[in-house]
């Protein structure tokens, strides 16, 4: 019964922990490509109107 207990914990935390990951990776993609084009376009007078 314990085994049951845990398999239907389990499976109630995986798509929990999927999304995260999802969430937790699209973060530090679209960080590392804000860097990118901050560092491409340094000095351009564009990104002072950029919020």
């Amino acid at each position: 019964m314990a085994g049951a207990v845990v398999l239907v914990l389990i499976l109630l935390a995986f798509p929990i922990v999927v999304g995260l990951s999802t969430v937790l990776l699209a973060g530090v993609i679209g960080h590392f490509l804000w860097k990118d084009g901050e560092a491409r376009h340094e000095g351009s007078e564009l990104l002072d109107t950029n919020t």
